[in-house]
């Protein structure tokens, strides 16, 4: 990083300082006179700074008064045209540099923002998505990427999250026609047994059949579960559940030999995956959907990364296209 003084520098020598106000002791200080005060302390004279800031050294012996005057601090003496620093001035010098470089950090936050660019990506996703898909798909971020957040996602709310922050929501259901969006795949919520049991050749168990044994499931909230739940009120079956916040935990119950796991986890603890069908003959499913605001100013990298994101779920989870 270049020092801080080669930055006001540059700026002055573009006839730039960065525009905006603090407060001081007295009212409003300008970031412009900040600046002014680095440039004479880095050149030791008013006569010498005047060459950086392009502004006559009258002009500028008065900003400088004007801003000791607004701290309440004497910033320099004055002795046979020279400026020393005093011990306030020496003191208050490193947080003037500091204001300066995050005033230019602002400014040029600003123009990334103005390009569409995208520095930090925020997805809100369902923990097992963000688990089995997203943080893989991380895993694949190269150096000129946005540096990904994951925030949590209310089940009950899901699109909601694009106003509390998020850049990028992997949802369940279709989302709302003023949204931009994508089907991403769908996953199947399947069960799991261990090896030696006796379905473990089948491949695929009719949900009928199934809920004759004890199922561990995950909570209610859970995306899998509210497909699943669907699929049983649809074909009118009953059901003996154990709950468990944790979907890993519920196969861990299942390796155990102490019921099957009905979850949408990739398999674990040595399980056998079996695929779900329902009364219709279809897949218990869960459909997965990627959306932004439409008007968001990375809208057009989202898009990519969108793009990328349903080509590397299709690719690991070997879905048609």
């Amino acid at each position: 990083m270049r020092p801080l003084h080669h930055a006001v520098e540059y700026s002055f020598a573009n006839e730039y300082m960065p525009a905006g106000h603090m407060l001081a002791a007295g009212g409003l200080m300008e970031l412009r006179t900040i600046g002014y005060f680095v440039a004479v302390a880095d050149a030791g004279s008013v006569s010498a700074a005047t060459g950086v800031t392009h502004i006559t050294q009258p002009s500028l012996s008065r900003q400088l008064r004007q801003l000791e005057k607004e701290l309440g601090l004497e910033l320099f003496t004055r002795q046979d045209g020279r400026l020393t620093l005093t011990p306030a001035g020496r003191q208050f010098l490193p947080a003037a540099r500091d204001l300066l470089a995050h005033a230019e950090a602002t400014r040029a936050a600003a123009a990334q923002i103005r390009a569409g660019s995208m520095p930090t990506l925020t997805v809100a996703a369902p923990g097992v998505t963000v688990n089995d898909v997203v943080a893989p798909f991380f895993a694949t971020f190269a150096p000129g990427d946005p540096m990904p957040r994951v925030q949590a996602l209310d089940a009950a709310d899901e699109y909601g999250a694009l106003d509390r922050g998020a850049d990028l929501v992997i949802g369940t259901r279709p989302p709302p026609g003023v949204l931009a969006g994508v089907r991403l795949a769908a996953f199947p919520v399947n069960a799991y047994v261990r090896a030696d049991h006796e379905w473990a050749d089948r491949g695929e168990v009719t949900l009928a059949a199934l809920v004759q044994h004890e199922l561990l499931v995950p909570t209610a909230e859970s995306h899998a579960r509210r497909a699943f739940d669907a699929a049983v009120e649809t074909d009118r079956l009953p059901v003996q559940l154990i709950e468990f916040s944790s979907s890993q935990v519920a196969q861990a119950i299942a390796a155990a030999g102490r019921g099957i796991a009905v979850v949408s986890d990739d398999p674990r603890y040595d399980l056998v995956q079996l695929r779900v069908l329902t009364g219709s003959g279809r897949l218990l499913r869960i459909e997965l959907y990627a959306a932004w605001q439409p008007q968001h100013h990375g809208a057009t990298q989202l898009r990519v990364l969108v793009g990328r994101l349903r080509a590397f779920v299709r690719e690991r989870y070997r879905q048609p296209l």
